[in-house]
């Protein structure tokens, strides 16, 4: 049996354009740019179209979204899969190039789901505490962003929260819900790249 790619390509568009209009429509009021990423020759067959949302300050809070449109397309089962969600203090480059490598590394071989978390391999910004990033409920934005329906299936978009390595530690040894009641204690601002570790 021959596969087109270019059949395979086409179908994926519609997923794309759905996930768009959804971030669109949940922020409303907002600026939304559409950045299409190239991950480079040897990456671009695992993740082929991938655009990164970047959604300006408005209505719904002064922090900047970076979401992904195209992870559910390339790595979808039954009609199900994940997109992704970080906010910022501000606009950068550095994370569409972070959303970039989190689709790849979910679509190249680690799929990552709820309370997974991934190394960032340095700082999520110079200087920065925060090396990691944990999987987590879109809690800024809540389930009307989170749930995304799509042709033929649903995306659910999860928050990319940048983490200490000490943190990941710590949940290793006590479980996610047992961070997570850290996190609420301490009150962190989850923008904030150069907060103190709750642990």
């Amino acid at each position: 049996m021959v596969c087109d790619d270019r059949a395979v390509s086409d179908a994926r568009v519609p997923a794309v354009e759905a996930v768009e209009a959804h971030v669109r429509a949940f922020f409303v009021g907002h600026s939304v740019e559409v950045v299409d990423h190239d991950l480079g020759p040897q990456r671009r067959e695992v993740l082929a179209g991938l655009r990164v949302l970047v959604v300006g300050p408005g209505p719904r809070g002064n922090s900047w979204a970076y979401v992904t449109a195209g992870c559910w397309a390339a790595a979808e089962k039954d009609g199900h899969g994940l997109e992704f969600v970080m906010t910022s203090h501000v606009r950068d480059q550095r994370f569409i190039e972070l959303m970039a490598m989190i689709a790849y590394y979910h679509c190249g071989g680690h799929q990552l789901d709820l309370e997974h978390s991934m190394p960032i391999g340095e700082p999520w910004v110079p200087g920065a505490t925060c090396d990691h990033l944990l999987i987590s409920l879109p809690y800024p934005h809540g389930p009307d962003l989170e749930h995304c329906p799509l042709p033929g299936g649903h995306a659910r978009i999860l928050w990319t929260l940048p983490v200490t390595g000490a943190e990941i530690e710590f949940r290793r040894r006590h479980g996610h819900e047992a961070l997570e009641q850290r996190f609420d204690k301490a009150g962190i601002n989850p923008i904030d790249p150069f907060r103190t570790s709750v642990v």
